[in-house]
């Protein structure tokens, strides 16, 4: 078994991730299952390599990662802020290049609250003046 380097929460919408990163051979898993298993769509799976990739350590870590909440591209947004965060407490030279790439940025945005009076958070029901 071998030994965490880093464990980090990223957070992304409504989800959160909590990753593990160990030195291996680039194995990744998510809630237990293989990352070709849980991510159908290519493009979460490059979302979640891009930080290993600008890094350039694709194959040096194995990671675990538990993922709650939200959908899809929320959970894949957040595995990758966690696995960039983690890559910049293994190595602090990693943050320049991580920083520039805008991986260690939290994407602030969450849904607005529905309001009354109104179908939706903007969205407002058909006005009729007679």
């Amino acid at each position: 078994m071998s030994k965490v380097l880093a464990r980090t929460v990223g957070r992304r919408k409504s989800a959160v991730a909590r990753v593990q990163l160990e030195s291996g051979k680039g194995t990744i898993h998510i809630n237990r299952r293989e990352i070709d298993d849980y991510f159908s769509r290519i493009a979460h799976k490059r979302l979640l390599l891009e930080p290993l990739e600008a890094a350039g350590v694709v194959d040096q870590y194995d990671i675990q990662a538990n993922v709650r909440g939200g959908g899809l591209s929320g959970q894949a947004g957040a595995v990758q802020l966690a696995i960039a965060r983690a890559l910049e407490k293994i190595n602090e030279d990693f943050r320049t290049i991580l920083k520039q790439g805008g991986f260690l940025t939290r994407d602030a945005r969450e849904v607005e609250r529905k309001k009354y009076g109104q179908p939706g958070a903007r969205k407002r029901f058909q006005f009729s003046k007679r």
